[in-house]
C-alpha cells in the first residue's frame, strides 16, 4: 500500500510531457480517516493517498482498537466497534501535526479523548488554541498540560455559536466533528472554506450527519445521536494536480493529470491561461500545454 522511502536524483534542463495519475488529497483524507471512528459501523474509503502521514494515521487508529483493512491500492475499511482506548500513544501523534484531530471524534462519541501536542507544539502562541476554544464551547473540559491535552464530556457535546478568531482549517475540522453528535445545533462562523472541509462535510453527510454551509464562512451542524457506515471517495489533491500543472508550465511542456477535477483549481487555471498556455479540461482531468509558448 505504501512506497518505501528511497532518494529521488532529478535531472532538468528539459520540457516534461506526458501523464500522471493525480493521488486523492492529503489534507481530506486525513480529517476523513479520523472522522470515521464516530460511528461504531464500518466505515469504506477509496482515493486514500499513499504517504507516510496516511500510514502513522492508521496507526492511531489501530492503537484505539480500530480495526483497519487495506482493501485495494488506494482503498481501505474502517472499523471502529471495538475502539476501548482514548489516548493517542504520544509516539505517534509526536510525528503528525494532524493526530489533533483524534481528539474531537473521541470526545464526541466516548466522552474522552487525549492526545500529546501534535507533531510537538510548543508552548505560548500554539495552532491548536482555536481546536481547544471551540470544544470547550461545545461543553467539553479541556485540561492542557506542558505536552498533551485532555478533553472530557459528561455526556453529550451542547451545541453552540463557535466564532474562529481566524480562519482555520483544523479548527473548523476539530469542531465540525465534535458538533455532529452534540445535542443541539452548532454554527461556526469564520469558518474555513477550503475544498478539504466541504469534502470532510460532505463524507459526515453520507454517515447520517447533518452539516450545512460547507465551502461557505458559516458551518450550521445539526448534531444527531449516532451515525451510520458508509463509504465515500476522497476528493483529488488540489496542491499535487497544480505542482505538476506548473512544472509543465515553466518547462515548456505538455502535461495531462488524470483523475482531477478543475472546479478544485479554477483561479488557478484562469492564472495559467493568463499566462499564455492552453488548458483543456473534462469532467476527471486537466491538460495543459506550454510547448511552443
Amino acid at each position: 500500500f505504501f512506497f518505501d522511502r528511497c532518494m529521488l536524483r532529478v535531472t532538468g534542463g528539459g520540457p516534461l510531457r506526458g501523464e500522471v495519475a493525480i493521488s486523492g488529497a492529503k489534507n481530506a483524507a486525513l480529517p476523513i480517516l479520523y472522522a470515521a471512528i464516530l460511528t461504531p459501523r464500518p466505515v469504506h474509503l477509496s482515493n486514500v493517498p499513499r504517504i507516510v502521514d496516511v500510514l502513522t494515521t492508521i496507526h492511531i487508529l489501530e492503537a484505539l482498537g480500530a480495526r483497519v483493512d487495506l482493501t485495494g491500492a488506494t482503498s481501505l475499511r474502517v472499523d471502529g466497534r471495538a475502539i476501548g482506548r482514548y489516548c493517542v500513544p504520544a509516539h505517534l501523534g509526536k510525528r503528525l501535526r494532524a493526530s489533533i484531530w483524534a481528539l474531537g471524534p473521541l470526545v464526541a462519541r466516548f466522552g474522552e479523548g487525549k492526545v500529546a501536542f501534535p507533531g510537538g507544539c510548543p508552548l505560548g502562541a500554539r495552532p491548536v488554541d482555536l481546536h481547544i476554544a471551540g470544544l470547550r464551547q461545545l461543553g467539553a473540559h479541556v485540561a492542557v498540560t506542558d505536552n498533551a491535552i485532555q478533553a472530557t464530556c459528561a455526556g453529550r457535546l451542547k451545541g453552540a455559536r463557535v466564532v474562529l478568531d481566524l480562519v482555520s482549517v483544523g479548527a473548523t475540522i476539530t469542531i465540525m466533528c465534535a458538533a455532529v453528535l452534540a445535542e443541539g445545533t452548532t454554527t461556526v462562523d469564520n469558518a474555513a472554506r477550503e475544498p478539504e472541509v466541504a469534502d470532510t462535510a460532505a463524507f459526515l453527510n453520507r454517515l447520517g450527519a447533518r452539516v450545512s454551509g460547507a465551502g461557505t464562512g458559516r458551518l450550521v451542524i445539526e448534531g444527531v445521536r449516532e451515525l451510520r457506515g458508509g463509504a465515500h471517495s476522497v476528493i483529488p489533491d488540489r496542491i499535487e494536480t497544480g505542482t505538476y500543472l506548473m512544472a509543465a508550465a515553466v518547462s515548456g511542456g505538455c502535461v495531462a493529470c488524470r483523475g482531477t477535477s478543475a472546479a478544485l483549481l479554477g483561479s488557478v487555471l484562469a492564472t495559467f491561461r493568463e499566462a499564455g498556455a492552453l488548458i483543456t479540461t473534462t469532467e476527471d482531468s486537466i491538460t495543459l500545454d506550454m510547448a511552443g509558448r
